[in-house]
């Protein structure tokens, strides 16, 4: 079976500085007409009326044509309106209960990106060239484009470290599905281990933000000390943002390396649905389950097995896979976070993290055979879990 997948490119590039002033500025007017938009549809849904993407384009047009906003019709034309459809799938998002009321975007802390269709940049013979500018982009291409790719996209962002990046997407005729196997795995998240597989590997966790603390602190502490507006602070906050994103790149190279190994080994990856936006809440964990990245960690997994014709099953957060004997299906009662190991009834003794991804791991099949859920047993002797495939009594 042959799938079409989406993918984008992201490629780092240097620009000189008319089009580091051009992309600076056409990043400034993305905000503002994004900004003025969801105003405009603020107000409007106080009245209990609806503004639509055709109305907020009709705006756009009438704000390019006053005294005070006619900086708009110098740059580009085509982010301007992709914002705006932008602003109409968050208000999509928010109406179907997907995601919040759409935010304002800020000048120091918002996303700097505009986004190019095919009518606004042109790609010949491996050069990118963007609506007002007259030179191609100076792009690193680290890695190739597929053979005959036609970018339908390009999308230009800066980060916080000041770092400038290019992202085309186009279709990648190399995503296909991979031969089947019959291997499945349970896999359980954790901080002394990342990963603990239900074959018995355990997967060390990097730890990448308490490698650069140091640097960080340090840095931190000279921030701290410079007047707020200067240029001394402008300086000082670009290296502690240079820190950070070499931070999160060395996560997110692991996480790649990891989810990819995982989905070309495995048929079926059986994980847990945690919440990890409660438990950041236990400031004695937050930093450590945050350099973790469990979040990412799924959402990789997941769309590269959606790519790869593999599947993800994600078990009930309450299914007590620690306390569940894997050997018996025995549930002990309380199981503290700093016992590690443990010995059933049955006379089995378990790991704890191993049990877990075992028990996580039964259960995800159980879920995909008969369909059944995974929620907490109340009692062990007189009632089995999903993974024997039998109904269970009701209790009084």
């Amino acid at each position: 079976m042959s799938t079409h997948v989406k993918r984008a490119y992201r490629y780092r590039f240097c620009p000189t500085d008319a089009q580091a002033a051009e992309l600076s500025r056409t990043f400034g007017c993305v905000r503002k007409v994004y900004n003025m938009a969801l105003a405009a549809r603020t107000e409007a849904w106080a009245r209990q009326e609806r503004v639509s993407y055709h109305q907020t384009s009709a705006m756009l047009t009438a704000w390019k044509k006053t005294e005070e906003l006619a900086y708009l019709n110098d740059v580009s034309s085509v982010p301007l309106q992709q914002c705006l459809r932008h602003l109409q799938v968050a208000f999509t998002n928010f109406f179907g209960k997907r995601a919040k009321y759409p935010r304002f975007k800020s000048r120091k802390k918002s996303r700097r990106s505009a986004e190019y269709t095919t009518s606004a940049f042109r790609f010949r013979d491996g050069k990118l060239t963007l609506a007002k500018m007259t030179e191609p982009l100076a792009v690193v291409w680290s890695r190739p484009l597929p053979e005959g790719a036609k970018p339908s996209t390009v999308t230009v962002s800066q980060d916080s470290a000041g770092r400038w990046f290019v992202s085309l997407l186009c279709d990648d005729p190399s995503v296909q599905p991979l031969p089947a196997t019959g291997q499945a795995i349970g896999v359980d998240v954790g901080l002394n281990h990342l990963l603990t597989l239900s074959t018995g590997e355990k997967i060390a966790n990097p730890r990448h933000e308490r490698r650069d603390r140091t640097a960080l602190a340090k840095q931190q502490r000279r921030l701290a000390k410079k007047e707020k507006g200067s240029a001394n602070r402008a300086r000082a906050r670009l290296k502690i943002a240079k820190i950070h994103a070499r931070i999160a790149d060395r996560r997110r190279d692991t996480l790649h390396k990891l989810t990819t190994r995982l989905v070309r080994e495995n048929q079926t990856v059986v994980i847990e649905d945690l919440t990890v936006r409660n438990m950041v809440e236990n400031h004695r964990l937050a930093r450590a389950i945050s350099d973790a990245a469990w979040s990412e960690f799924r959402s990789m997994l997941e769309y590269k097995a959606q790519w790869y014709g593999r599947e993800v099953i994600a078990v009930d957060r309450w299914f007590p896979s620690s306390r569940l004997c894997s050997a018996c299906n025995t549930l002990r009662d309380t199981m503290p976070l700093n016992i590690r190991t443990w010995t059933c009834d049955c006379g089995v003794t378990h790991d704890r993290d191993v049990n877990a991804a075992n028990s996580l791991l039964a259960a995800g099949l159980a879920v995909a055979v008969c369909g059944a859920g995974v929620r907490p047993q109340r009692s062990t002797p007189d009632r089995q879990s999903a993974t024997k495939q039998k109904p269970s009594r009701r209790e009084p």
